[in-house]
């Protein structure tokens, strides 16, 4: 984990928000930020901020570039219920649930993997190994 960042009691609903977290989730923080950019969900107004807030953090502490991190972990918690009630019929109420939601967003770097040898390689490190041979067996006939 190179940066975390996160937005607390945000008035949307976490079943909402979760739906857009699993587009952005593994992706390089390039391709998530133009993902955000172009979907009309309201969730992605406040995963971009979150985002941007995480780059922004590891630029400045570790001065490592937006094109080398990808999103690690993105998780989207329950916050408090604001209750609220309105008026039903027959002099009664009824309870109105306003959800609010906890994002937590890592970052981490993009791993490079080392060159792989090829065949070729492999084939002279290993030393050659005797193949044994099996002659076939005639059957005896009566």
């Amino acid at each position: 984990m190179i940066t975390k960042a996160s937005a607390k009691y945000i008035r949307i609903s976490t079943r909402k928000t979760r739906r857009v977290m699993d587009l952005v989730r593994g992706m390089p923080v390039v391709k998530a930020e133009a993902l955000l950019d172009n979907l009309s969900k309201r969730p992605c107004l406040y995963i971009k901020r979150v985002l941007k807030s995480a780059v922004d953090s590891a630029d400045k502490r570790f001065h490592v570039p937006a094109s080398s991190l990808y999103v690690s972990l993105i998780k989207a918690d329950q916050g408090p219920l604001i209750k609220r009630f309105r008026a039903a019929s027959m002099g009664r109420a009824t309870e109105i649930l306003h959800r609010t939601t906890h994002i937590i967003l890592e970052l981490d770097k993009i791993k490079v993997h080392e060159k792989k040898a090829t065949v070729a390689e492999h084939s002279a490190a290993e030393p050659k190994r005797r193949v044994k041979t099996v002659k076939a067996v005639k059957a005896k006939e009566k």
